[in-house]
């Protein structure tokens, strides 16, 4: 008697059973999904706090969104380094005391740290050494724009032009709440809004409007209200992104030339410099994360799941702190091989960009004994037109963070025509030395540390620190602590 019939039945018995589990497992998982959506959904059509249009208090925003606020104040913690940033408090004119000679005659010189995260937005502006004081000449209004939720109240109040005039201490004490819920979100739907009236000025002089982005660009517009470069011009110090001619180092750079702006004219080489500010978005747009639809919040703001409920951490950090939520959602490698990966760009791209920095700064010692020797204003005019491309597209790789990590092809790129065209300039000074009868090489100053390059270029440190002293306590008086919620 054969058991081919049996046999038969118990494959169809076991494709059951496993066609049975495959449905158990993705009922299962459908329900998770609409339980977490419903608790969402719960959690949002409850609110224990009214908002109002303009509530700059973090905290009050955080009684109805708990989870968001918890993971906000994590920001106060600023024990994580990586290897170049993190939220640690660095002193980057200690690391590479050259740049105190590429800012010389400009606040940078005085003081320039690593930013310990949002949080601190107020706390740090007030007490770098840069922001001007008694005697110095203080920083415009402007330079609140992106320190507080209080500033797009304060324009809605004043009106942006105005907001914009006047020096940094006429609105400080109005500037207390650090960056928080109402820079990127409608208090009545919390949709994702642009606050900065600049960044949208930007994108309409480029024919784009409002209604057609999409909310996946919404979640790095937000950060590109303050995470770019830009300047103030002029007449009212109105903030003005120049992005007209494009996003590039050269786009922005022929942007400048066309319209003669320089921030200040350097005090050695007496060229009409560029400060870069920090051009994140702009370097960002041109890697492969952008490439492939990714969004600054998905690394820096990854999701979470608390108590059934998923959320944005609002920890705004290093995504070197959180690789599991952050990279690992998309990458299969382990942490250790993701951060090495890392790490391993970074120091490429500080390596050529080390290059560069000590190539400019002894372009401008070069130019200021030039200058010392006689030189004449047409022999140095296409030099210092070399020193000042040089130092900008130094500047626009320096200044964005990640430290080249958000597209180090083409931060290695713009740091190469950085190096090209500081040593074309340091060939014409050579050749301008030796017409006015100067040896060359010349000797160079000890500048190995920020004090000994600070007092290189004339900066009374003694008289600096009093007159900071003295700023610290006016505004302590007039303005009280700031507010770390």
């Amino acid at each position: 008697m054969s058991n081919e019939p049996s046999k038969k039945k118990n494959w169809v018995y076991w494709l059951l059973f496993i066609v049975t589990i495959v449905v158990v497992f993705i009922i299962g998982m459908l329900t998770t999904s609409v339980v977490e959506r419903r608790a969402e959904r719960v959690a949002k059509l409850q609110p224990v706090t009214e908002i109002g249009e303009w509530e700059t208090d973090n905290a009050v925003w955080g009684e109805n969104y708990p989870r968001e606020y918890e993971s906000f104040l994590n920001m106060k913690d600023t024990s994580f380094r990586s290897m170049f940033s993190g939220s640690a408090e660095i002193d980057y004119l200690e690391l590479y005391p050259e740049l105190v000679v590429l800012w010389a005659g400009y606040g940078f010189s005085k003081g320039y740290n690593q930013g310990r995260g949002h949080i601190y937005a107020i706390k740090d502006i007030r007490e770098i050494m840069r922001t001007g004081g008694l005697v110095d000449s203080p920083m415009p209004s402007t330079c609140w724009s992106c320190k507080s939720p209080d500033v797009p109240r304060l324009m809605n109040e004043l009106g942006v032009a105005e907001f914009y005039k006047g020096t940094w201490f006429d609105k400080g004490s109005e500037i207390i709440h650090p960056i928080g819920c109402l820079d990127c979100h409608d208090p009545k739907t919390m949709n994702l809004r642009l606050s900065r009236p600049a960044l949208i000025e930007a994108l309409e002089r480029q024919g784009k409007k409002m209604e057609d982005i999409t909310h996946q660009e919404m979640r790095s517009l937000v950060c590109a209200q303050c995470h770019v470069e830009y300047y103030f011009k002029k007449d009212g110090n109105y903030l003005t992104f120049p992005w007209d001619n494009g996003y590039t180092a050269e786009d922005m750079e022929t942007y400048y030339d066309n319209i003669q702006f320089a921030d200040w004219t350097h005090k050695l080489s007496r060229a009409p410099m560029l400060k870069g500010q920090h051009p994140d978005y702009e370097l960002f747009k041109t890697g492969i994360h952008y490439a492939r639809n990714v969004a600054c919040a998905d690394c820096h703001m990854p999701y979470k799941v608390s108590g059934g409920i998923k959320f944005t951490d609002h920890h705004i950090q290093s995504p070197l702190n959180a690789i599991s939520i952050s990279c690992q959602v998309c990458h299969r490698e382990s942490e250790e091989q993701l951060r090495n990966d890392v790490y391993t760009q970074q120091q490429k791209v500080l390596q050529i960009r080390r290059i560069a920095e000590k190539a400019i700064a002894k372009a401008h010692i070069e130019a200021k004994v030039c200058w010392d020797n006689g030189a004449t204003e047409e022999e140095m005019a296409p030099i210092l037109k070399l020193i000042r491309h040089a130092q900008w597209r130094w500047d626009w790789a320096a200044a964005s963070n990640s430290m080249g990590f958000h597209s180090p092809v083409e931060m290695l790129r713009v740091l190469g025509t950085s190096i090209e065209k500081a040593e074309k300039a340091r060939g014409m000074l050579s050749v301008v030395l030796v017409k006015h009868d100067v040896s060359i090489p010349i000797e160079f100053p000890d500048i190995s540390t920020k004090e000994k390059a600070q007092q290189f270029i004339g900066l009374n440190i003694e008289s600096m620190n009093k007159d900071k002293e003295a700023l610290l306590n006016k505004i302590m008086k007039d303005w009280g602590e700031p507010i770390l919620r």
